[in-house]
């Protein structure tokens, strides 16, 4: 078996801080963009929700739920990066925590 702190490691990627930003602003953008659009091709495929089964657009609908699963995965992707300043005092246990 492994260690925690290596699994934890391996699932991080240290960057500077400026990438760390871009990546954090970008990717929350078009996940945010992502889940209106899909939401939007949802709404339209099914004639918001007020479509008779064989009336909704099956190709629309789906495009939307897979802009939405697109999204997730683009925003828990992002997640794994950690700026390069930050990832070093996850470990540094000299430092006292003071939390209230």
């Amino acid at each position: 078996m492994g260690d925690d702190s290596d699994v934890s490691k391996r699932r991080h990627i240290d960057v500077p801080m400026p990438i760390f930003k871009a990546v954090t602003v970008f990717t929350t953008f078009f996940a945010v963009m992502a889940i209106i659009a899909g939401l939007l091709l949802i709404d339209r495929g099914t004639d918001r929700a007020r479509a008779p089964p064989d009336e909704v657009n099956l190709w629309v609908t789906a495009l939307g739920v897979v802009l939405i699963v697109l999204a997730a995965a683009v925003y828990a992707f992002s997640t794994r990066f950690t700026p390069a300043e930050r990832a070093n005092d996850k470990g540094d246990s000299s430092q006292s925590n003071n939390d209230g």
